[in-house]
């Protein structure tokens, strides 16, 4: 009689307690059922509306509190956009850098929380062909879309400035008020960098003011607390944005109290 070494039989077990029989493959565990989506996660694709509705009719109140809050961080989002003036880079020439640049850094936004602050204007010198300027081409893309009320401009280098040498690009002149406040050289020669590294030194040169209570907002806060530890990344950051902008490229006169608008060398 031919024995199937697969049953589950007493004769089967006694066969392999004597090692008649190999061991019997340990049954495969069931995989874990994936976690439970968050209230947030279950909120994600419900308009206004919705949620307010849904707020209401929660039973519980903590939940209907959570997802008023969410409701409330929605609106503000979308309040935040449709008074936002920009989105994107914008290219220009050299004949446009007063009036994209330096003038538009004057005008105030519309945005309460931004108002008497002018506007930040981030002016992006470039080349094409340099890897860490073209990568830093897709970072400026992509915080151009996250903080509309920030204006990103784009100009290549050399067109910019005359024979302004490859070893400064990719290099940003940050603006407001009509003055430039602060300018980085050579972002990403020393190594390859990420987009959250070049939105932290924008945001703390003074190019882009966090909304309130937004996650930038939040970090920056967060920074703040731990500025007397040595070895803060935040501090090390700071000093970098001091030490590019203490860094005066050929061809570029940095502006003095009496001399707001910045100048070429021609």
């Amino acid at each position: 009689m031919a024995i199937n070494a697969n049953e589950d039989t007493e004769f089967n077990d006694a066969l392999r307690k004597h090692g008649i029989l190999p061991p019997r493959p340990a049954t495969p565990q069931s995989p874990s059922p994936p976690p439970s989506p968050s209230l947030r996660e279950k909120l994600e694709d419900f308009d206004i509306d919705e949620l307010l509705d849904a707020a209401e009719d929660e039973r519980d109140d903590e939940t209907a509190r959570m997802i008023e809050q969410i409701r409330k961080e929605r609106l503000r989002e979308m309040q935040r956009f449709q008074n936002a003036r920009f989105g994107r880079v914008y290219p220009i020439s050299r004949e446009d850098y007063t009036r994209e640049v330096t003038e538009a850094s004057k005008v105030d936004s519309e945005d309460a929380d931004l108002e008497g602050k002018g506007t930040g204007v981030v002016c992006f010198l470039y080349k094409d062909g340099i890897p860490r300027s073209d990568r830093a081409f897709e970072h400026v893309r992509t915080l151009a879309q996250k903080h509309p009320h920030t204006k990103f401009v784009s100009i290549v280098g050399d067109k910019c400035i005359p024979n302004l040498p490859d070893s400064r690009v990719p290099m940003f002149i940050i603006y407001r008020k009509g003055d430039v406040i602060n300018q980085i050289v050579a972002w990403g020669a020393d190594r390859e960098r990420k987009v959250e590294e070049l939105e932290a030194v924008l945001i703390l040169g003074g190019a882009i003011i966090p909304q309130p209570g937004g996650p930038q907002q939040r970090k920056r806060d967060d920074d703040d607390d731990l500025d007397d530890d040595d070895d803060d990344p935040s501090s090390r950051m700071r000093s970098h944005v001091a030490t590019t902008n203490a860094k005066t490229p050929k061809n570029i006169r940095q502006t003095k109290d009496d001399d707001s608008d910045f100048e070429f060398d021609l």
